[in-house]
């Protein structure tokens, strides 16, 4: 099931997406699940480390944009945090295991159950039908949907954030842990989004000219 029939590529080379229904068993999902809660469970953040999470514009360049902690988590795995989970003094305002965003940046690098998924045979094969030569995986997180709270996520594209020349040399897999639906906020997409080009794109700061990111262009 790894490997795309003709009539799958094609809509994935036309729409830019592809759903691939039960690619990761349930089991799969759990033990990821179970690992997650095991590294909430067991996760200790310094007050100074302490972000919160945004995806928009004014709110990336004042929290994870200048912080050490997110541009420097390539190679680490990270906690992230909702907004308002936090006091004045940095102290949790919800249990901890609420107030995660998201866990990144490289769980595939540190983790060994996100490790055998990652570098799994299927998931191999999947990237080497489209056409990857030699992949080479760029990040991992782990996103949660916490109920009731926490910063919208607004339309954007990936290539904002993982710009590579030629465009279309980073592919996204996102994996649903639990059934994804209208109800409770799924994952949406533009249909041929990808052939228009990068509209807005992050870049890196010199070390010594003071944010560490800031912006070119805008979305539409």
């Amino acid at each position: 099931m790894a490997c795309l029939s003709p009539s799958q590529l094609k809509k994935f080379q036309e729409d830019g997406f592809l759903l691939l229904e039960g690619f990761f068993t349930a089991d799969e999902c759990v033990a990821m699940q179970q690992r997650i809660g095991e590294i909430v469970a067991e996760m200790d953040v310094p007050l100074h480390c302490r972000t919160e999470f945004s995806t928009q514009e004014d709110e990336q360049l004042q929290t994870q944009g200048k912080t050490d902690y997110f541009l420097s988590s390539g190679d680490k795995i990270r906690f992230f945090f909702e907004k308002g989970v936090f006091d004045e003094k940095g102290n949790f305002l919800v249990p901890p295991e609420k107030s995660i965003n998201k866990i990144g940046h490289a769980l595939h690098a540190h983790d060994p159950v996100f490790r055998s998924i990652t570098h799994s045979p299927k998931v191999q094969a999947l990237v080497r039908s489209l056409g990857l030569q030699m992949p080479v995986v760029v990040q991992s997180m782990y996103i949660f949907k916490q109920p009731h709270f926490g910063g919208e996520v607004s339309p954007h594209q990936d290539a904002t954030f993982l710009y590579t020349e030629p465009l279309g040399r980073v592919l996204g897999l996102w994996i649903a842990m639990e059934d994804a639906m209208l109800e409770n906020g799924c994952l949406w997409f533009i249909p041929g989004s990808h052939t228009r080009g990068v509209s807005r794109r992050m870049i890196r700061a010199p070390s010594d000219s003071g944010p560490g990111t800031s912006f070119l262009g805008s979305d539409p």
